[in-house]
Order: C-alpha cells, then structure tokens, then sequence
C-alpha cells in the first residue's frame, strides 16, 4: 500500500512539473511575439499594423501647417521628445505641434507618452489643417497631464480635464495614468462614429460622435466659443501630438486601419 502510494504522489508531482512546464513555455512564447520597443512583432505585421515612429527618425511627421519637422522636437533615446520651453502653451521655440503626414479614418491607435513634472501634452485624432489654427481647433484629445501638479487636473467638470480624458468634455474613469516620469500605454479606437480610449490596459471612456448627444455634451463645453463648428468632427483627418510648452515623450507608435 505504501508503495502504491508513493506512486500517486510521484504521478501528482510529474503532472504539476508537466504542467508548469507547459505554462512557462506558453508564456515565453507569449514573451517572444511582444516585439521591441519602436518595432512590430510577426503577428501584428500579419495582422496589418503599421509602425508610424521607428525611434531614429522624424520620417513621416511634420509639424502643423508646416512642411517640416520643427526644432522645438527632437529624436531622443527611441523617442519623439517635445522639448519644453518653460512658458506653457505660449511657448518659446520653433515647435508647435506635429503630425503624422497621412489621414485615417476607422483605426485603432496604439502608442506610450511619459510626461515631465508639472507638463501637460495631448493626442490628437481625426485632426485637420487650417491655415492659422492649431489643430486643436478641429480634433478631438485625449489629455496628456501630470495629474498631481498641473492645473488642469482640477479644471473643467468632473475630472474632464485629467490624463486619459477627452478634453475638456469626458472624464477618463478609472483615472489610472501613472505620475510623471512614468510610462503610460494608450490605445485609441475609432470606427463610424464610436470612439474609445483606453488607459493601461483599461476602457476609460467611449463616445459617439455625430449624434444629439456629441452635439449637447459639446455645446456645453469650451469649445463652441473656440469654433462653432467644433462638433462636425471630420470623418478622416491627422494623428498628432501636442507642444504644451512642457517636455513630454512618445514612443511605440502604431496604428491599424479597420
């Protein structure tokens, strides 16, 4: 009997071990297919994504209304760096914000910003040129803040002007951006109408564009006095990122057309 049950136990612990086994192989498999920072896995090039930085490089963007990469932004460490100019959106410098030189329509953003103590930056979809203006006057955002120390963290209603919000108009719930120094990874989803950020890892809002409900949560915001037109937000327009006078960093970015 008892070796009977020895036998048991050796079958149960070869099971566990087999099984571990297995796991740890799963899991470096998983390991292996994430690709590098600034590069596509195997699978995501299958799967259609494109790479719009490849960290060496200004290759693809430019900055708003312009015809060339501003100074005021450098490539740093496989970053797009906005270098800060210490005076806010005022700004002192040839820079401004930059865009990534082709229009989308239905897509999913994927990307990672790292803001510096007390910045404020944003990223800008289906964003248009117009002679004179900041692209802010045509597109939507999603905030770039550090939460503990800039301004903005307590302005607007609700929390709507926080890391991960739509400006100034939804609130991104959870609030779970990381502080200042940190990475924080971001996908933007967009597709006829229906728009969701998502935060490390998490959904924090969806909306719905062109419908009575954007029309109503826009006419109470900013943005009417801004451009009355604000809420007719274009069905295809740029990718960009904003020069809020502070130093912020972007990198991984990678987009797949739906």
């Amino acid at each position: 009997m008892r070796n009977f049950k020895i036998l048991i136990i050796l079958g149960v612990v070869a099971a566990m071990v087999s099984c571990k086994s297995t796991q740890n192989i799963s899991k470096s498999g998983a390991k292996a297919e994430v690709a590098a920072i600034n590069e596509l896995s195997a699978s995501e090039k299958a799967d259609g994504w494109v790479l719009l930085f490849d960290g060496k490089t200004s290759e693809g963007w430019r900055g708003v209304n312009k015809d060339y990469f501003p100074s005021g932004w450098a490539i740093v460490d496989g970053t797009l760096h906005c270098k800060g100019s210490g005076k806010g959106e005022a700004g002192a410098h040839d820079g401004g914000d930059v865009l990534y030189d082709k229009e989308f329509s239905n897509f999913i953003l994927k990307l990672e910003w790292k803001i510096s103590e007390g910045g404020n930056s944003g990223i800008f979809y289906l964003g248009q040129e117009v002679e004179g203006w900041p692209i802010w006057k045509t597109a939507p955002e999603m905030q770039v803040l550090d939460n503990a120390k800039h301004p903005d963290s307590f302005l607007g209603k609700d929390g709507n002007r926080k890391a991960g919000s739509l400006y100034d108009l939804i609130p991104a719930k959870p609030q779970n951006a990381k502080p200042a120094g940190e990475w924080n990874s971001v996908e933007i989803v967009v597709y006829k109408g229906t728009v969701v950020h998502k935060m490390n890892g998490e959904i924090v809002l969806e909306y719905h564009l062109w419908t009575d409900d954007w029309d109503k949560l826009v006419s109470g915001s900013k943005f009417p006095g801004l451009n009355p037109d604000w809420h007719k937000v274009a069905e295809k327009g740029y990718v960009a990122v904003q020069d809020h006078g502070d130093d912020v960093w972007y990198r991984n970015i990678k987009i797949k057309e739906l």
